[in-house]
C-alpha cells in the first residue's frame, strides 16, 4: 500500500494527474478488450471479479466495474481524501466508458501472449492511474480497510488471499486452463505495476559499516553527489573480538543504476565493509536523484 500512498500524496499538477489517469484509463482498457476479453481471461482484483460475473450472469462489464469498484472508492474517501475519490471515481467511470464505446481489435488468438501482453497493458494502465493520484480497481482499497482490523495480515497478505479466491472460483467458472492463464496475466500486470511506479531506477536503501566511513562518506557526498545519513554504532562483537569499538554507521539512498558504482567505491576504500542493502518504495527530500516522470 506504500506505493499507492505515494503515488497519490505526490504533489503533481491537476493537469499532470489528469494525463496520467487518461493514459492509464486506455491502457487498461486496450489490455482489457484486444486481449483478455475474447479469449476470457480474467485479471486479478476487484476487476477480476467483474469479468467472472460478468462470463457468469451474461451482464455488462462497463456496468459491473462501476457497480462493484464505486463503493470501495467510496469507503476510500474517508481513508485518503476528497481528491483521491474523485479521482478514482473518474478514472473507474472512464475506464467504463472506454470500453463500452471504443473499439479495440482482437489481436491475438495465441493464448501465451495474450495472457502476458493484455497483463502488461493492464498493469500498465493501472500504474499509471496511481501515479495519477488514482486507482482502477478497488482491491487495495479494501485491503487496507480489512487489514486495520487483521493485524496479523500485512495489506498485500489480504490482496494475495483475495485473488487466490478469484482465482480458485474462475477454476469452476472458466476452467482450469483459462485459470491458469489468468494467473499469468496477474502475474504480468503486477510485475508492470512495480516498474511504472518505481521505474528502472528503483530507490535502493545501503548501510555500510567500516572503520573507514569518513572517507567513505566522502566518496558518496562528494564523488556521487548523494546525502548521507551516520548512526553511532560499536563494533567488535565478531571474530575479532570484543572491543567495543565506537564507529559511525553510514545509511544513503541511491538508484539501482548508481549502486554498482557506489560499491565498487567501498571496496576500493575497505574491502572489508559490510554491506546491506534493500529495496525502498519511494523516497523525498534529502540529496537523492530525481526519477523519471517523479
Amino acid at each position: 500500500m506504500a506505493t499507492l500512498a505515494s503515488a497519490i500524496n505526490r504533489p503533481n499538477s491537476e493537469l499532470k494527474n489528469a494525463a496520467f489517469i487518461v493514459a492509464g484509463v486506455f491502457s487498461a482498457a486496450f489490455g482489457l478488450k484486444a486481449f483478455l476479453l475474447s479469449s476470457h481471461f480474467i485479471d486479478g482484483g476487484v476487476t477480476g471479479v467483474s469479468m467472472l460475473l460478468s462470463a457468469l450472469l451474461r451482464l455488462p462489464l462497463p456496468v459491473l466495474l462501476l457497480v462493484i469498484n464505486l463503493p470501495f472508492v467510496a469507503l476510500g474517501y474517508r481513508q485518503m481524501g476528497r481528491r483521491f475519490a474523485l479521482r478514482s471515481a473518474l478514472g473507474i467511470g472512464g475506464l467504463a466508458l472506454v470500453l463500452a464505446v471504443v473499439p479495440f481489435p482482437d489481436i491475438t488468438p495465441d493464448l501465451l501472449l495474450t495472457a502476458v501482453f493484455g497483463g502488461v497493458f493492464i498493469g500498465a494502465g493501472i500504474g499509471l492511474a496511481m501515479r495519477g493520484g488514482a486507482v482502477l480497481d478497488g482491491t487495495e482499497i479494501a485491503a487496507l480497510l480489512v487489514s486495520r482490523h487483521l493485524v496479523l495480515l500485512k495489506v498485500s497478505d489480504i490482496i494475495l488471499i483475495l485473488n487466490l479466491v478469484i482465482f480458485g472460483a474462475a477454476v469452476f467458472i472458466l476452467g482450469t486452463e483459462p485459470a491458469l492463464y489468468s494467473m499469468l496475466t496477474y502475474f504480468a500486470a503486477a510485475r508492470v505495476i512495480e516498474f511504472v511506479l518505481n521505474g528502472i531506477e528503483q530507490y535502493t536503501g545501503v548501510t555500510i559499516v567500516s572503520e573507514h566511513s569518513e572517507a567513505i562518506r566522502l566518496a558518496i557526498t562528494e564523488g556521487l553527489g548523494r546525502g548521507v545519513t551516520l548512526y553511532q554504532g560499536k563494533s567488535g562483537f565478531g571474530k575479532r573480538g570484543d572491543q567495543l569499538t565506537e564507529r559511525d554507521i553510514i545509511f544513503t539512498v541511491v538508484t539501482r543504476l548508481e549502486l554498482p558504482q557506489l560499491r565498487a567505491e567501498v571496496q576500493r576504500l575497505d574491502p572489508n565493509a559490510f554491506i546491506i542493502q534493500y529495496g525502498i518504495d519511494d523516497a523525498q527530500g534529502g540529496i537523492i536523484k530525481k526519477r523519471p516522470l517523479h
